[in-house]
């Protein structure tokens, strides 16, 4: 693991945090179900970065693709770095190169990869242009940039939750508090002309949730997450939520799941981007 720390000064405030429930959802994403979109743009021996790789379960899938070539994990925690790592090695991965830096600063020379990759990080910085301008710098002339993220204030669901109505607008607000935009999806492809790029693709795709297994599992990853990760302490410590609001939201949720109706649907923009 290569663990020089970022040049850049700046921190932005992780909304979700890094919980034993968030890491757990979040290790549920993969290549075919995150980054579907990426597949006709990988091939053997190229050289990828994949920005916020948190848990590693896609950054894993994209080099098991590439072999022989390298994916660079990117992250700004170290604890995070090292579970990716722990992830790769069981599945006897090593060609993934782990870096503690930051994505306004990336400890990588100009033009030494060949695609850059983000999934759910640009809607959590404080400034999504600086860090595509520095994905630009080091990707190679004619090399990806490829991008995807959720839309909150496009999130559908049914039957409707006055529960989960509150849960949307309180974690709306904690995320702008914390210099994020949580409806970074409609955003991305004027983030991306506003970065200089000129090439660039944008599409979206969605997420659904049924009634049953599907809306269980996402029902309960957000009961747990609204009562213990950092969303629910901002919440707390700001005033904004009590801790009979936070329980109240979390029935909302497991009502929610099991209802035999259950449907939600998550909206997410994707860009890519010719270098």
């Amino acid at each position: 693991m290569h663990d020089d720390k970022s040049h850049d000064s700046r921190r932005d405030h992780y909304t979700h945090g890094y919980a034993e429930p968030v890491i757990r959802a979040h290790a549920a994403r993969t290549v075919q179900n995150s980054a579907e979109y990426v597949l006709p743009y990988l091939h053997l021996g190229m050289t990828v970065l994949d920005l916020g790789c948190g848990p590693g379960t896609i950054t894993t899938g994209l080099a098991e693709l590439v072999t022989p070539g390298t994916v660079i994990a990117a992250d700004i925690d170290p604890g995070i770095l090292a579970r990716a790592a722990e992830y790769a090695a069981s599945q006897g991965v090593a060609t993934i190169d782990f870096r503690l830096t930051s994505g306004y600063d990336l400890d990588l020379d100009d033009d030494s990869v060949d695609l850059a990759h983000a999934h759910q990080v640009l809607q959590h910085v404080s400034d999504p242009v600086a860090v595509l301008c520095e994905l630009r710098r080091v990707v190679r002339p004619g090399g990806i940039i490829a991008i995807r993220e959720s839309d909150y204030g496009a999130f559908t669901w049914h039957p409707a939750s006055e529960g989960l109505e509150r849960w949307l607008e309180l974690y709306v607000r904690a995320a702008r508090a914390n210099g994020g935009e949580p409806y970074a999806g409609r955003h991305l492809l004027a983030w991306a002309h506003q970065a200089g790029l000129s090439d660039v693709q944008a599409t979206s795709s969605t997420k659904t949730y049924v009634a049953g297994e599907s809306a269980r599992w996402w029902a309960g990853v957000w009961a747990e997450r609204i009562r213990a990760s950092a969303v629910a302490t901002q919440l707390l410590e700001s005033g904004w939520a009590s801790e009979a609001d936070l329980d109240e939201i979390s029935q909302a949720w497991l009502r929610w799941g099991d209802d035999p109706d259950a449907w939600f649907m998550l909206p997410g923009g994707e860009i890519v981007a010719t270098v």
